[in-house]
């Protein structure tokens, strides 16, 4: 019965982020001349990532400065890269994550005196959202029915896959709570041999210290 309502508590979980998934994921932040930003993605290994960003022009009726240039790099946690680009006012990338963990996006804007503040816009989306779904639809209504059903298809898949993913994490976390009790009822039982070693010593030396005194 608690697996069931564990699994059902997951399964409203899963689905609550596959509808959230169809909202947008962009990112809006300022970066300073010569200062580093760094944005995190938690990714499960074999999972499909894309990412896009942009300086945004301060004067759309010109050509953006020199100074409107950053340098990024995306690792995971494993300190492995990416994704590498110098110099650049906008950009992407794609890649299917090996390793599973939390993935860095690091922007570093150029050096530049007097400092300017960037404004930088930057779309990252892994599993499910980096399907360009959009892409393929047609405007005719049998082929826009065929666009929904691949996307729930792909949605039901990728919720199949988070549970399996939440399992594993389930079991890791057993184990790790049967380690920690089995440790700590050691230690409780330790505990209390010191603690009737020391009352059994106390015992001793007061049946000694009062028979020296002839009390007893």
């Amino acid at each position: 019965m608690v697996v069931l309502r564990s699994l059902n508590l997951y399964t409203v979980l899963l689905l609550s982020l596959a509808i959230l998934s169809q909202v947008s994921q962009s990112l809006h932040f300022e970066l300073h001349s010569g200062r580093t930003k760094c944005i995190s993605e938690d990714i499960k290994s074999n999972s499909m990532t894309v990412g896009k960003y942009t300086v945004v022009n301060p004067n759309e009726a010109h050509p953006s400065p020199q100074s409107h240039k950053i340098s990024i790099r995306v690792t995971s946690s494993y300190g492995n890269t990416y994704h590498h680009a110098e110099d650049v006012q906008t950009g992407e990338f794609a890649f299917t994550a090996v390793e599973a963990g939390d993935y860095m996006a690091c922007f570093t804007a150029v050096d530049h005196k007097p400092e300017v503040t960037l404004s930088i816009d930057f779309d990252w989306r892994t599993g499910v959202q980096s399907k360009t779904w959009s892409s393929v639809a047609k405007k005719s209504q049998v082929d826009i029915m065929e666009f929904d059903v691949k996307r729930l298809i792909e949605t039901v898949n990728s919720i199949h896959e988070e549970m399996f993913y939440l399992r594993e994490r389930e079991e890791e976390m057993q184990n790790l709570n049967r380690a920690t009790n089995s440790q700590m009822a050691w230690l409780s039982f330790f505990s209390l041999f010191v603690c009737l070693g020391v009352a059994g010593m106390q015992f001793l030396h007061l049946k000694t210290f009062f028979e020296k005194k002839k009390v007893i």
